[in-house]
């Protein structure tokens, strides 16, 4: 534990939502879904106006649509995603040597390894500032905490949410801890808070008077030292600048189970390459090739496979997922199928003339659409042909950006029945108006997204110089004050 609140924990508000809504007016202040639209489409993240209705993240998408039928259902724009976040991260690094990103919005950063910040009115100052920057360049809104260690830093952004900022103050955190549920400790999720729940300990209070010998007889030895720990606010993790991947996968989630052996192989073998992409876009290779298919009946299934050396050899991954699975019975139907690779080492033990070719061969698959290819001579799998619908809807994704020749930028509003609804809008304009167009419109065409902000406030001095709010200061109350 420190002395001074140091440590800060940043969390972009419903990050996905809120980068939709910044990207298209006619949507500010509209309840917002994110996530998959099929049949098993899962809720990534959800606005805070869809949170009012009871929609929240991992909710099945058709639960949602029963609790706001009339939100907008999105597909999520990684491109997009990625993009902003690397802005924000660019601005944390500007502040500390020190941060350890957890996810594209969520990240730790150690303030007195940068040097901004030794007490607790400079790292007040320094959270505040950084919400405005974030704000002037983003467009988005975050939530910062501030504490004397990594997991008070993180409850106290979950009391600042949604855009504010909350200081816990060293001495003060088993006060502020004691009436929280048990649910607020890192680690205590359903099971173990039920678990603590029928042993009469519900809240943090009751975790640190039971003692950590009562914690060791329920929990185990391990679990239980922790949480005692936690109960009486200690916790020395550093943060940490790099967090080494142990592995990378990719997995796919079927609207209607597969049935065919010879599609679920297909879809074996595209997810391996994807899993290479992935490997090699970090630079990384792999020995070890794992293979999870989760069939009709929901039960999950993994194999792997020990390779002699590292590889990033889309060849040797794909044979390798494919052998995986001549040993799991896919009969009954199968809903999800997954390719990863463990093992992770910087360098390969592969031949440099087959590894070019390889690159090649990504290349070109990449660029070629993406139809299951299954038997030795590389020919197609005949399938039954698309409905208009379903091409509509992989060609127009709701949400996804388009340019139109003549009516310029704009996003798919909806498709279906051979038709595709684009609103011509762009970020920071007025509410566009809306067209429908068939889907096969020679001016109509896929788009890159447009930046959140067009003219973002220069922080290259960031934070040594700062330029003044354009929107007023920032209370440490999470709102803002007027000017």
């Amino acid at each position: 534990m420190r002395p001074a609140p140091t440590i800060l924990h940043l969390d972009m508000d419903a990050f996905y939502a809120s980068a939709e809504q910044a990207a298209k007016p006619s949507l500010r202040g509209k309840a917002v879904v994110v996530g998959g639209l099929g049949p098993r489409g899962v809720v990534a993240t959800a606005s805070y106006e869809a949170r009012i209705l009871g929609v929240h993240s991992a909710m099945p998408t058709a639960q949602a649509r029963r609790l706001a039928p009339n939100a907008a259902y999105l597909v999520p724009r990684f491109p997009l995603y990625r993009s902003v976040s690397e802005q924000v991260m660019e601005l944390l690094g500007r502040l500390s040597p020190l941060v350890e990103p957890l996810s594209l919005d969520e990240a730790f950063v150690d303030l007195e390894a940068g040097g901004v910040a030794d007490d607790s009115v400079s790292a007040q100052a320094t959270g505040e500032r950084l919400r405005t920057a974030i704000r002037e360049v983003t467009g988005l809104s975050g939530s910062v905490g501030l504490a004397g260690s990594k997991m008070l830093a993180k409850i106290a952004s979950e009391q600042a949410k949604p855009d504010g900022l909350v200081l816990i103050e060293p001495g003060t955190e088993r006060e502020l801890l004691a009436p929280m549920s048990v649910r607020t400790l890192p680690g205590v999720g359903p099971a173990t808070g039920d678990h603590l729940r029928r042993a009469g300990m519900t809240t943090v209070h009751d975790l640190a008077e039971a003692g950590e010998a009562e914690l060791v007889r329920l929990v185990g030895k391990a679990h239980g030292h922790g949480l005692y720990r936690m109960a009486l606010g200690l916790d020395d993790r550093p943060v940490v600048a790099e967090r080494d991947a142990k592995s990378v996968s990719v997995e796919d989630t079927f609207d209607v189970d597969l049935h065919d052996r010879v599609r679920v192989r297909a879809e074996v073998e595209r997810l391996a390459v994807r899993c290479v992409e992935r490997l090699r876009s970090a630079d990384r290779s792999g020995r070890t090739v794992v293979l999870k298919v989760r069939r009709y009946d929901f039960s999950t299934l993994t194999r792997s496979e020990t390779l002699r050396g590292p590889t990033d050899d889309p060849t040797v991954v794909r044979e390798a997922a494919a052998r995986l699975l001549e040993a799991v019975d896919t009969t009954g139907g199968v809903r999800l199928l997954g390719v990863g690779v463990t093992g992770l080492a910087d360098f390969t033990q592969e031949d440099l003339f087959a590894q070019a070719a390889d690159a090649r061969e990504l290349a070109e698959r990449a660029e070629a659409p993406e139809r299951p290819v299954v038997d030795e001579d590389r020919k197609p799998v005949d399938e039954e042909p698309e409905s208009a619908e379903q091409l509509a809807a992989r060609r127009w994704p709701a949400g996804h950006d388009v340019r139109h020749a003549v009516h310029g930028h704009g996003w798919v509003q909806g498709s279906g029945v051979g038709r595709v609804t684009v609103r011509f809008e762009e970020p920071g304009g007025p509410v566009g108006r809306v067209v429908t167009f068939r889907i096969d419109d020679p001016e109509l065409s896929p788009a890159d997204p447009m930046p959140l902000v067009r003219d973002p406030v220069d922080y290259s001095s960031w934070p040594a110089s700062l330029p003044k709010s354009r929107s007023g200061a920032v209370s440490a109350a999470g709102g803002e004050s007027s000017p």
